[in-house]
């Protein structure tokens, strides 16, 4: 099954990654990607998702679904290294995924959220991305 970042959020302040699941009076309910506990989140609780993050490169941004898939390429069926890894193996491991990110403004941390993310997808949900474009063509049923 395909993962569709535009329902995959990330929320501050809180410890992996959420599937929207409905809007609520004061903001969303949403599903742990990693034990499918569910949870309200006011509006005001910083909740992103995934299909609106980009990182820096020399050329502008590029889109998160793009990184993973690039990521993916360099790692095969390995996990990304961990949050807890040494700078040196993630700012290595960005450099041969994507050569030209932006070192002055990707900086480590944003690499920490990166490979963790891209782990919880690999392990808890897919690699394999809902392609907005093509969703969009199909009409609705």
């Amino acid at each position: 099954m395909k993962t569709d970042l535009a329902k995959t959020l990330s929320i501050r302040g809180q410890h992996g990654l959420f599937n929207y699941i409905a809007q609520s009076r004061n903001g969303a309910i949403v599903e742990s990607l990693r034990d499918g506990k569910r949870f309200n989140f006011g509006a005001n609780s910083g909740i992103t998702t995934l299909a609106d993050i980009s990182i820096y490169t020399q050329e502008g941004e590029l889109r998160l679904r793009e990184v993973f898939g690039k990521l993916h390429e360099v790692l095969g069926e390995e996990d990304a290294p961990t949050s807890k890894s040494a700078p040196a193996d993630l700012q290595a491991l960005f450099a041969k995924a994507v050569p030209d990110y932006d070192s002055d403004r990707f900086y480590v941390s944003h690499m920490k959220k990166v490979v963790e993310w891209y782990n919880e997808l690999k392990k808890y949900a897919s690699l394999d991305f809902v392609d907005p474009e093509e969703e969009e063509a199909q009409p609705a049923e």
